[in-house]
């Protein structure tokens, strides 16, 4: 038994196809403001979604804080939006959207194999299409 469970944890990732619910837990805009992130948040869904190592994640969340800065001006809202997600998108949290979305919940902090880099690509360019 002990020999099947460690085969079990072992087990294969699969990559699914590319979702995006937009900011998940935050708007995607400000109606009042008329200032739109949403584009920010899909480039980080994107990030997210294919997963990797614990330093491409900050990389990923630094870029999303950039990015609504300078899609808002505001500096505020970027620190505000850039701990939502260092605090609550841990690949280890069984969220959908957690670090690592696209791949079974168990893989955690994992560097992607080249292989695993092109089918993630690919997969985002039949998403993008």
């Amino acid at each position: 038994m002990a020999l099947w469970g460690a085969a079990g944890c072992a087990g294969t990732y699969q990559l699914e196809d590319f979702t995006s619910d937009g900011c998940s837990l935050f708007p995607d805009q400000s109606l009042i403001l008329k200032k739109d992130w949403s584009e920010c948040c899909l480039r980080h869904d994107m990030a997210y979604w294919q997963g990797g190592t614990k330093e491409e994640r900050k990389r990923a969340d630094e870029e999303f804080r950039e990015c609504i800065v300078l899609k808002t001006g505001s500096g505020a809202l970027a620190d505000l939006m850039y701990q939502g997600v260092r605090t609550g998108g841990s690949p280890y949290f069984p969220t959908w959207y957690r670090w690592g979305y696209g791949w079974n919940y168990s893989r955690g902090y994992k560097p992607l194999t080249a292989e695993e880099r092109e089918e993630a690509e690919k997969r985002l360019k039949k998403y993008l299409k």
